[in-house]
Formats: structure tokens, sequence, C-alpha cells
């Protein structure tokens, strides 16, 4: 077997610029789609938001090259999944040259309804007949029917298409059209969504097949071998680094958004050799909630996104990154839920669930792994009727602190490890379409955990109601907050308040399914922040007091956190021997 591998590798030997140079042309052609939609799409979720990634897979539906601010949870295979299942259904010699299919199957991809892949398939060739991969880009579609996303099963969240063609051979198919406009409250933004992912798809078809022919086929293909071979190889020599062993680390969600009882998580990773396993089978069971996900959607996509940060930005996420990564999670958990069971809110559970294996593996990988992150949507939606009787509905989610790690303090506010690079909406954006007035944004005062190095900021941001509208909220890890690391001390939590307009009474809210606001009602969020990395007695004065002039520690955090004496001069010290006598 390895000698006709090595014959078929002499056979077909690529020099390295050209190697160099169809790798970094798949990225680039996948970036620029990325910024062409942000161009192109409707609704703000998309081109402000960014709740969309972009991927190119191979013939047979793995993953071989992604856009690189995609949402992680959307590459890490949701769209090798939906292809996979096209070939399934279709076989590779019913999907043709101007084919473009459809997918967002809870069965197939394990998500809510809402994240849909459009895919179409690349021939190269004059007479584009060699089937050589797919373009593939999944997008939040911002409305698809259903009832709510605090739902019972699946069947109550919206229009389910399993591998339906849009296009045949180059057709429209009006019928599929009219299906998807007429079931959804936003036609006008989502149709336009639609519009831009589907320009997508076909100029990345283009570019893709403009490329292979360039270099010819047999060159194309051997570069994309060559290419999963090295991430395979980096991905193996990371854990080779790390000592042989069996890593677990444990951490609650606050509830399911049904009850109030704590859900588990428990992890277990075991290094050996040059593979690691992932083991969830202590993670809490499908719930009643809808936090589930799907076995792919949902374990297979955790796991990954966690390797993948252990690997670091400079290599590639594809699937050669992940061959040495196994998985072991029984069905009927959280992230292996049945297809029929409520998946409204199913990525609530990730940026925990990615944490902890992190976390897991702190003893393994001291000086790589940093404090928690604040690790939850920290979501409000707002939702209702405008004047002319127009649905209106917007996401905004809370960007929060990350860890402080061994060499710095930590960043933020940013959205959380399972969003990638999904954006603040501008405010004057919100102000605009939304009936509320932002009355303040500003980061969150000694919201990061003490620590040598502190952990990252949350934000503050309040809304004032301007109108009635609907709210939802998605908050988590308000009773498990963000942890320190060697030393460090944990992160402040989050937590979201409503302030009465007619009575100023205050109450907090955490997770509201429909809450309606009346006009001079005040939202306010306040994120979590990042726990801290090593003892905070080790921070240097330079860094304490850089952090009291900015304004990111009080005085009286600074004293107790740090064991300081800050004077009336806002100056920091520490006290000596020569002070005590």
């Amino acid at each position: 077997m390895q000698e006709a591998l090595n014959h078929k590798h002499a056979a077909h030997a690529i020099d390295p610029i050209t190697l160099e140079v169809v790798r970094h042309a798949m990225v680039s052609i996948t970036n620029q789609i990325d910024a062409n939609i942000k161009r192109t799409a409707f609704s703000a979720y998309i081109y402000e938001y960014n709740d969309f990634a972009v991927g190119l897979t191979d013939a047979d539906g793995m993953l071989v090259a992604q856009c690189t601010g995609g949402m992680p949870p959307f590459v890490a295979d949701s769209v090798g999944m939906a292809v996979r299942d096209g070939l399934h259904i279709y076989g590779k010699e019913r999907l043709h040259h101007g084919d473009v299919v459809l997918c967002n199957h809870a069965a197939v991809q394990g998500q809510h309804l809402n994240n849909t892949v459009m895919y179409t398939p690349i021939h190269a060739g004059a007479s584009r007949d060699a089937l050589v991969g797919f373009f593939a880009i999944n997008v939040h579609w911002i409305d698809i029917g259903g009832c709510v996303p605090h739902s019972t099963d699946i069947f109550m969240e919206g229009l389910q298409l399993r591998s339906i063609k849009l296009m045949s051979k180059g057709e429209p198919i009006e019928e599929v059209y009219r299906i998807i406009e007429n079931n959804t409250r936003q036609p006008v933004e989502l149709m336009g969504d639609i519009a831009a992912q589907l320009a997508g798809c076909l100029l990345g078809r283009d570019l893709i097949a403009a490329l292979v022919d360039k270099y010819g086929a047999e060159t194309f293909e051997r570069a994309v071998d060559v290419i999963l071979e090295q991430s395979e190889a980096a991905a193996r020599a990371l854990i080779r680094s790390m000592p042989d062993g069996t890593y677990t680390s444990e951490t609650f969600l606050d509830n399911d958004r049904a009850g109030d009882e704590p859900l588990p998580i428990r992890i277990k990773v075991v290094v050996a050799g040059d593979e690691m396993t992932i083991d969830y089978s202590g993670i809490a069971g499908q719930v009643k909630g809808p936090i589930n996900s799907g076995w792919f959607g949902g374990g297979q996509t955790t796991a990954r996104v966690a390797f993948k940060y252990l690997m670091g930005a400079g290599e590639m996420a594809n699937e050669g990154t992940f061959r040495p990564l196994k998985l072991i999670l029984p069905p009927g958990k959280i992230l292996s839920a049945d297809p029929t069971a409520p998946m409204g809110n199913y990525s609530t559970p990730f940026p925990t669930v990615i944490d902890a294996v992190i976390k897991a593996l702190e003893k393994a990988l001291p000086a790589r792994v940093p404090g928690g992150h604040f690790g939850t949507h920290s979501g409000v939606r707002f939702h209702g009727r405008r004047a002319d009787g127009a649905f209106f509905g917007t996401h905004d989610s809370g960007h929060g602190g990350w860890g402080a790690c061994a060499t710095h303090d930590g960043a933020g506010p940013f959205r959380t490890m399972a969003h990638g690079d999904t954006r603040i909406i501008p405010l004057e954006l919100q102000e605009t379409y939304l009936p509320v007035r932002i009355e303040a944004f500003s980061l969150r005062e000694d919201s990061g955990g003490a620590g040598e190095f502190r952990g990252g900021l949350g934000f503050r941001k309040r809304y004032r109601m301007l109108a009635p509208c609907g709210l939802q909220t998605n908050l988590d890890r308000t009773k498990f907050p963000p942890w320190g690391v060697q030393g460090g001390k944990p992160g402040e939590p989050g937590r979201f308040l409503l302030v009465e307009g007619a009575t100023g009474r205050e109450r907090p809210i955490e997770k509201e399914k429909g809450l309606q606001l009346k006009a001079g009602d005040l939202v306010s969020v306040e994120t979590g922040g990042g726990g801290g990395y090593g003892p905070p007695q080790a921070r240097t004065l330079e860094r304490i007091q850089r952090d009291l002039d900015g304004g990111y520690v009080s005085k009286a955090a600074a004293e107790r956190d740090y064991g300081v004496t800050v004077g009336t001069d806002g100056k920091a010290r520490r006290e000596t021997m020569d002070d005590r006598k």
C-alpha cells in the first residue's frame, strides 16, 4: 500500500512554489467571496455581524480550505456534512455543472435550521466534466418561519430543507424559491441574502475552476493532497509535544432554558503518541430546552474548534488538521441529540464546552492554556412590528473578555470561541433599524480576573426602548464564572438587568423567552470578563498602574486583588520592609 502511495506521489510531484501558490489561492478565493457577501447581503446579520462562512471541499465533501474570518462551527464541518449528504442522495453523477443545492436539515448538520448551507459542484476542464470539489457557503438565514427559539421539538423551528436543488444545470427552480419566500417573516432581507449567497457560490466555483484549469487537475489534486498531509503532520507534532496521559476538567451550564438545574460539562482528553481523543461521555444528556445539537454539528464541531485553538492560527483548518483527533460521544447527549430535539439555541453550550476542552489540558500545556473566557452568547433579540406593520427582528450579541495567558493580558471584548470574526453591529445602524437608543457603551471595570496577567474585560451596554417590542435574552455562566489558571483569579460573570421606565424598578433577566417591553424601559447588558493567569502577587506595579490609569481596574479592586496601596495621587505602591518600620 505504501509503495503504491509513494509511486502516486512520484508520478504527480509538485514543486514547492506551485504548492504555495495553490494553497494561498484557495484561501484568497474564499476570502474574496467572504468580502463579496458582506458587500451584497441585505440583512445586518450578514453584512455587519458576519454570521456566515465560506468553505471549499474536495470531490468527496472533505474540507480543503475556508475563509479566515468565518464562523468556526460552520466550517468545522457543517459545510462538509451538507455536501456529503448531497453526494449520498444524488451521487456524483447527478450533481451537474450549474446545480446549486441547499441543506439545513437537523439530521445532517445537527444545528438550528437557520444555518443553511448552499453549495455547487466545481467541474474543471474544457467540457466541465471532471468533478474536483464543491464551493459551499453556510449563511444564517435571518428567518425561516417556525414559532420561537424556545421550541419543544425541531418541527416548531421552521422550514427544513434536506439536500434539495435551488438550481438545476444553471436554471433556477421557481417552486423552491416560492416555498422559501412564503415561509419567512422577512422576505426582502432573506431573499436578498440568498441572492448574495448564490452569487458567492457561483463566483467561487468559477474562480476555483479557473485555478484548476491553469495548473491542471492532476497538479491541483496533488497540491490538495500535500496540503492535507502537511496539516495532519503539524497536528500530530502538536500532540506529540504533550505528555501522554488522561486529562480532565469539569464545569457546568446554568440550565437548559427549560428548567433550573445546572448541566454538567465533564471532559476527558486522552493524549497517546500522536493522537488525541476527546471523550464527551460525561457531558449532560439531551434536554427539553432548545440547546441540543447533533453528533456532527455539536460534538464533532466543538472538539474540532477546541483542537484548532490549541493548534494556533499558523496552520490551516482542513480535514488533514483533524485526522489525528478522535471523538467518543454516545448518542443522546446535548451534543449528540436526536434530530427531532429542539435546537433553536443549539450553540449555547459551545463556548463552555470548547473552553472546558482547553482547560482539561492545563497540566499538559501550562504555558499554552489560557484562563477561561466569558464563554456565553450574552445575546439580546428585539422583535416586533414597525408602524407600517412590517416585522423586525434583530439579534445583538455581547462581546466579553478572554482569558489571560503566559505572556500577556487577556484580549477583548471579543465574541466567544464559537463565533470567530462576528462583529458588533454599529450603534448607529441599530438605532436606525430598531426602536432603541443606546445610552451607554463602555468597558466594564473590574470584570477581568486578577493575575500576573489580567483577564480581558467585558463591556456595558444600555438600550432605552423608544416603542413597545419583544425581548429574548440568552445569558449563561452566571453561576460558574470563567476560571483562572496557574493561580489566576476567575473573571466576573455577565449580568442583564431590566429597569422599568414607569417605576424605576430593577430586576435581573438571563434567559427570557418572550418578555414584552414598554417605551421607556431600559435593558442593561454587562458581559463577563476572562480569567487571570498566574498569581496576582506577581503582577508588576507598572501593569497595575496602567490598569488604574486606563480605568480597567478600580482602586478598591487593585488594593484587594493585588495587595497594593493606591495613594491620593492615584499611584499604586507596594509596602516594603522599610515602610513597615
